[in-house]
């Protein structure tokens, strides 16, 4: 493997690892850990294959396995704290809207999201990375442009949360 085509994907890995996780020390933590897998286990990388897929496949396994691992976070209600917060103006307000909601968004909603408008990867790249069919993509993705807009819209997370299933006869 040719490490400066490793080191050319690094920006593109930092960006949606930041968006993944929502922490800019988290982030550089699951880029080196991804590098440190691509450089561990680059034989079985398939010379001529699409390397910046392999890169965000292995992030996405190794990002999956943490959040299995982790114990559950205690989480503030940011309506809770609202009076807490400095006001910011203009567009900066929204960034910070948008990044909130994002992290509200199911994982797999959330990593289909990114990957497809943070990343313009195609829906079979994204597919091949998340190991899922092209169809559930596509639905992920529309589920979750619906949602984020919902939530940007100020709907509460619990009214946009993951419905329950009911068993039909």
């Amino acid at each position: 493997m040719d490490s400066r085509a490793l080191v050319d994907h690094i920006p593109s890995l930092r960006r949606y690892a930041r968006a993944l996780t929502g922490d800019a020390w988290a982030a550089d933590d699951l880029v080196q850990d991804t590098l440190e897998r691509a450089c561990s286990k680059w034989r079985l990388w398939i010379v001529g294959s699409d390397l910046r897929a392999w890169l965000f496949t292995l992030m996405h396994n190794l990002f999956a396995s943490q959040v299995r691992r982790a114990p559950p976070r205690a989480t503030v209600d940011i309506e809770d704290v609202a009076h807490e917060l400095a006001g910011l103006e203009g567009h900066r307000d929204q960034a910070i809207d948008l990044q909130r909601c994002l992290l509200l968004l199911p994982e797999e909603q959330r990593a289909v999201l990114l990957l497809v408008a943070l990343e313009d990867l195609s829906y079979a790249q994204v597919a091949r990375i998340l190991d899922i069919p092209a169809g559930t993509v596509m639905s992920r993705l529309s589920r979750a442009r619906v949602r984020l807009l919902d939530l940007m819209e100020g709907a509460p997370p619990a009214a946009v949360g993951r419905p329950s299933l009911r068993r039909l006869k």
